[in-house]
């Protein structure tokens, strides 16, 4: 026994020895950088430099040029001021015959008179630009049962000739109480000049207004003869441009190519119009045309009525 209690004295001591704290450079990595920590104990370590924080966000040790290098790079990025143009020689275009023929086989089982042709006429334009809009009455009317009021003295001769012209509502009083009632059976609503003051009495605009049917003078539905601007509106259809691209109903499918080439040769040359009458130093130039329908995709058209190697003739696509 007096031999193993020096051996264990011992052991204590170098146990002792083994846990005094050692005052060394400790490298630690922190991410993608090293800090130096001076450990002299168990609870003292070092805190990092703000250089070395800027170092652990950016990567860097100048975070000033990198915010400087990005800001320059938002400057270089300028916004677009023209809608993206596409080249169409590498597009393929078909005629009109071909691409009424394709256009059918997508509407297979659909009713002639539902399905409708629809032309985009797409532009050259700045987007700030002013946009083309216009009323176009077609030589072959695509929707002909558009119902439309007509607000004026039901004992007067504007009535009578209002109903001639196709009107399917023609009074003041039966309106007025059928409209706040919420019984608005109408498409479109002309009020003549001599019941402009009844109608704004009767206020019909919380009524009319939120869809779109109120009559104004600033709209042009507020007219002395209706007669004479329901020939326009029977029949007629509004077109506007939106995002560099204007769209119209141009015919119906059981149409006839022939007539398909006269609608779409009246629309075409009303908005060459339009843009005729903007100012001159708005430049917009047409750069595509692609006729589509309710079920099909656009088929870009390349002007010609019938391509010379086709084997189908307008005589077939004639027949719904």
């Amino acid at each position: 026994m007096a031999t193993a209690r020096p051996c264990l004295a011992q052991l204590s001591s170098l146990c002792l020895a083994s846990s005094r704290p050692v005052s060394a450079n400790i490298t630690a990595r922190f991410l993608s950088t090293t800090a130096v920590l001076a450990a002299r104990g168990p609870n003292a370590a070092k805190i990092l430099s703000k250089g070395d924080k800027a170092k652990l966000k950016t990567g860097s040790s100048n975070p000033q040029k990198n915010k400087k290098k990005g800001e320059e790079t938002k400057k270089k990025k300028k916004a677009r001021t023209t809608y993206i143009q596409y080249d169409q020689r590498d597009a393929d275009q078909f005629s009109l015959c071909d691409a009424m023929r394709y256009i059918r086989a997508f509407e297979v089982g659909q009713k002639p008179t539902s399905v409708k042709y629809e032309m985009h006429l797409k532009f050259k334009s700045l987007k700030n630009g002013p946009v083309v809009r216009n009323r176009l009455r077609l030589p072959h009317p695509v929707k002909t049962d558009v119902r439309i009021c007509v607000i004026c003295p039901p004992d007067s001769k504007y009535a009578k000739e209002a109903i001639s012209a196709g009107a399917t509502l023609v009074g003041e009083e039966e309106i007025f109480e059928a409209v706040k009632d919420g019984r608005i059976e109408f498409d479109r609503c002309i009020c003549q000049t001599d019941s402009l003051d009844k109608m704004n009495k009767a206020g019909l605009g919380r009524f009319l207004g939120p869809k779109g049917l109120m009559p104004s003078t600033k709209l042009g539905t507020v007219v002395k003869d209706p007669a004479a601007m329901l020939k326009d509106l029977i029949g007629g259809a509004e077109y506007r441009e939106r995002l560099g691209v204007v769209r119209m109903a141009v015919g119906q499918l059981g149409f006839t190519p022939e007539e398909m080439q006269r609608n779409i040769k009246a629309f075409i040359e009303a908005v060459k119009k339009d843009m005729a009458n903007l100012s001159d130093k708005i430049n917009k130039e047409l750069a595509e045309v692609v006729l589509s329908s309710t079920n099909a995709p656009g088929f870009p058209l390349n002007g010609e009525f019938r391509s010379l190697d086709s084997e189908i003739t307008p005589r077939d696509l004639s027949t719904s």
